[in-house]
């Protein structure tokens, strides 16, 4: 099957928010490529491989392609595109003077190709995550997170997800119901549930990003323990007063919220995430880069949350905040 591929060439720092607008444009799946060059910064604290062979990226840029099913018009997808990523100034995030192509390729090209490079990854001493298609004995102790995330969604080795989990395993109490918002592959929420979660609501605005969180839940074998809906935080608030626990799996107020999203939509709900966690409960973000620190840093003081942690990697922050 032929495709029609946009390629975006730009900066690490927008990826988040150029691979969002893709998909709402009607992209059937993205790819991203960051710099591999000899001075990149790779964690191998737990035997980490990385077979990607180096590529010519600069540092601090990025190569997104985007697929499109054959005949999509694009160039109103490619003139939207522009626009909105043009915007994305405003909010101080730097593009990096992209540029764009469109070319048309056959399947067989990306679909698969990507999964070559997706092998067992240690994330901390006792999560891994596997692919689905790949064989992997594990040690006593060890949690496996399977994950087929598709074309759309991450595997969990970026340094946002990867800040994530390590914060999540030292954070979570076994028992805590916990909302996990932006949930895209389900990663963080099927964690969740490994480590001991009671209960883990995953939100996600994305209807594809539900269907792979329910699919990555199942083959985890956790639909007793995960509910997965399609809304945002405020949708569950308001649910929440006419809805059952039963229904969404967790009762409000929670022990614990996690988010991996941008900075800049992060603080627009921070207040909400105030209101649906209990008195003691726990706030982890990330999605951060270290230039919004400050952005994210402020709302959760001014929503009356006290920091408690930080931790760093490769540019990138997770914020640990506390309702008292």
């Amino acid at each position: 099957m032929l495709w029609q591929e946009l390629t975006v060439h730009t900066t690490e720092e927008a990826i988040e928010m150029i691979t969002n607008f893709v998909h709402e444009l009607g992209a059937g799946g993205v790819s991203i490529e960051e710099s591999g060059t000899l001075n990149k910064e790779r964690d191998t604290s737990y035997g980490q491989l990385y077979e990607s062979p180096l590529n010519d990226i600069p540092e601090g840029r990025a190569v997104i392609k985007a697929y499109f099913y054959q005949g999509t018009e694009m160039e109103p997808i490619l003139e939207s595109l522009k626009a909105s990523v043009a915007e994305l100034s405003t909010f101080d995030i730097d593009t990096g003077d992209p540029t764009y192509a469109v070319v048309e390729v056959d399947d067989e090209d990306w679909a698969h190709a990507w999964k070559a490079y997706f092998k067992p990854f240690r994330i901390t001493d006792r999560l891994t995550i596997k692919p689905t298609w790949e064989a992997y004995e594990a040690s006593e102790g060890e949690l496996i997170l399977e994950l087929d995330p598709g074309m759309a969604f991450g595997t969990g080795t970026h340094a946002t997800t990867a800040l994530c989990l390590r914060t999540l395993e030292k954070v979570l109490k076994p028992g805590d119901d916990v909302i996990d918002v932006g949930t895209g592959s389900g990663i963080l929420a099927i964690a969740a549930a490994k480590l001991g979660a009671k209960h883990v609501l995953a939100v996600d605005l994305d209807p594809v990003a539900v269907d792979s969180a329910n699919e990555n839940t199942a083959q985890n074998h956790l639909q007793d323990l995960i509910t997965v809906k399609q809304s945002d935080l405020l949708g569950v608030l308001k649910e929440s007063e006419t809805e059952s626990a039963s229904q969404l799996g967790v009762t409000i107020p929670v022990q614990l919220v996690v988010a991996n999203i941008l900075a800049e939509v992060i603080v627009t709900f921070v207040s909400d995430v105030y209101e649906v966690l209990e008195r003691g409960g726990y706030y982890i973000t990330s999605g951060i880069i270290t230039e919004k620190e400050e952005l994210v840093e402020k709302a959760l003081v001014a929503a009356q949350f006290t920091i408690v942690e930080k931790n760093y990697e490769n540019n990138w922050v997770v914020i640990v905040a506390r309702k008292m």
